[in-house]
């Protein structure tokens, strides 16, 4: 148990983003000459991360580390604690943290308690999401969809197979929201400028946006915003599938609620999201699973617990509705809740939240953006938009950076980007996962009869074909559930393929790389003889073929 010295209070603030990292920030200055107050921040990574910024830096127009900032220098007299959360008790008044590198959890008392958790990235109730969708939520989704850009670029350089190419050449963004609209645009401009580095053709790619509404942006901005917004994108050769909503993805294919497939290897998520999981089983008022505050952030029934920015409902001060999940909101709550813990713990006038927003802005990629600032003032008869509103979101942005070595970097990296092509420096920073899961849809294969033998698969739901291909036709020699697995045979003889598997229902696997397996099998001679007798069997049927 970590308790804090007698007779000083603790605030532990658990959350890494705008909110957590401003609510500590406006702490410190208040509390700077107090030595009996003890500000605790509980992040899972040891920066905070400027989120408007991401998708620049799939792009490169930014360097990795130009989103981010040390939480221990924005934050000096915090106390940080690089762990993740994985419990919090409020009747005992403590939160229990992850091990380190010794086995045992660390559990913090607290005083007052600020949840400023965000929310998660949320794939329930889309099958194949979770295993085939890339996210684009946090610094380590834009280094990873950066390099998986590069990657299916380096791939279709080489592939013959003019199909299999534009697949390769295909690329889905589900979400018409900020997140998606700035994703796509940024990928679109991008791929495109890179596609001579790989002797393809800008017109090779493909960029598609999926959106379930009417038309894009249309929760964040005005129509004739969002309708230029639209006029813009599709300007610069993006795909709108507007109304039309993800059902399911698989390795090979975004699959649509009508049934229409796109073949493609890459699929970007930003929705759907939900509160931190963390969040559900505390007994607070909640609405629509986020946490009910008033504007002083008091809970009821719980005075020694805040919450602020994108895990709490805050009824926005304009009467419509709730604050919107935005930076501006979160700091400037920040500041309000900095306050109000203050006079709580040491007596004081607390402060009513009543800030209605600065507006908002969204980049389209080509230098053009949009733009709806301060209630709307209209110029020259229309908001901001095109080449204007691109240099007031990148000023606004820029200025909004904290630290100054941050807004130099940036602004370098801004200016050198309009003088020298993108980088297509690849990072494979990540090692493969021993196992991963993988979503099938009917009809599609999981491999084909002469593949290369790469994993060992099990079902853990679904059912599939065994297809063995002679003399050009297809025939079924048996059919594979849940339970069994298959894949074994083409590893253990160190051979290509001898059947093709074929999805039958919605299935689900997990698949065993092939290094790996062949660990445990040299590793575990028991388990080598289990593998060599059921492939005996196999082999013993009326066709030789791998189940």
């Amino acid at each position: 148990m970590n308790t804090p010295r007698a007779g000083t209070k603790r605030i532990v603030i658990l959350g890494g983003g705008f909110g957590g990292v401003y609510t500590a920030k406006y702490l410190e200055q208040r509390l700077k000459r107090r030595d009996d107050v003890e500000i605790v921040l509980v992040n899972k990574e040891n920066y905070f991360v400027f989120q408007p910024l991401l998708a620049e830096v799939v792009s490169g127009n930014i360097g990795l580390l130009d989103t981010v900032n040390p939480i221990h220098r924005l934050l000096p007299r915090t106390r940080l604690y690089v762990r993740e959360v994985t419990a919090i008790d409020l009747a005992a008044k403590t939160v229990t943290l992850s091990p380190g590198f010794r086995p045992r959890p660390l559990v913090l008392e607290y005083d007052h308690l600020v949840l400023a958790l965000g929310t998660v990235t949320d794939f329930r109730g889309i099958p194949g999401l979770f295993e085939h969708a890339l996210p684009f939520k946090n610094l380590a989704d834009a280094l990873r969809l950066r390099n998986h850009l590069l990657h299916v670029m380096e791939e279709a350089s080489i592939e013959p197979d003019d199909e299999r190419r534009q697949q390769l050449l295909t690329f889905v963004v589900a979400g018409g929201g900020f997140s998606g609209v700035e994703c796509a645009a940024e990928l679109n401009d991008f791929l495109r400028e890179i596609a001579r580095d790989y002797k393809l053709k800008r017109s090779d790619i493909r960029v598609v946006l999926v959106h379930s509404g009417p038309r894009i942006l249309e929760r964040e901005l005005p129509e004739s915003l969002g309708g230029y917004a639209q006029k813009v994108l599709t300007g610069r050769g993006l795909e709108l599938l507007l109304e039309r909503r993800l059902r399911t993805a698989t390795p090979d294919a975004a699959v649509l609620a009508d049934g229409s497939r796109i073949p493609t290897k890459t699929l970007v998520s930003t929705v759907p999201s939900s509160p931190n999981p963390l969040i559900e089983p505390l007994p607070l008022p909640k609405d629509r699973g986020k946490i009910k505050v008033d504007p002083q952030f008091e809970i009821e029934g719980f005075p020694e617990v805040s919450a602020l920015g994108d895990c709490c409902q805050m009824p926005n001060p304009t009467g419509d509705g709730f604050c919107p999940p935005t930076a501006q909101h979160a700091i400037r709550q920040a500041k309000v809740l900095a306050n109000n813990i203050i006079a709580k713990l040491f007596g004081g006038e607390k402060q009513t939240f009543t800030f209605k927003g600065l507006g908002k802005l969204g980049s389209l990629g080509g230098h053009r953006a949009v733009a709806e600032l301060f209630g709307r003032i209209r110029l020259g008869g229309g908001w901001f938009t095109g080449f204007l509103a691109w240099v007031m979101w990148r000023t606004i942005y820029w200025w909004k950076l904290p630290g100054f070595s941050r807004k130099f970097k940036t602004g370098v990296s801004w200016f050198l980007e309009l003088l020298f092509r993108p980088e297509t420096v690849q990072l494979n920073l990540a090692g493969s996962k021993a196992i991963s899961q993988l979503h099938f849809e009917p009809g599609e294969d999981v491999f084909r009869q002469g593949d290369l033998g790469d994993s060992l698969y099990i079902i853990l739901e679904g059912e599939a074909d065994v297809i063995i291909e002679q003399n050009g036709s297809e025939r079924v020699v048996s059919r594979l559930k849940a339970g069994e697995y298959f894949g074994e045979m083409a590893l253990l003889k160190e051979k290509t393929r001898s059947a093709t598997i074929r999805c039958a229902t919605p299935m689900n696997l997990l698949a065993l790389g092939q290094g790996d397996f062949q660990a445990l099998v040299a590793n575990l001679p028991d388990l080598r003889t289990s593998f060599n007798s059921v492939m005996a069997e196999r082999t013993a049927g009326p066709v030789e073929a791998e189940p």
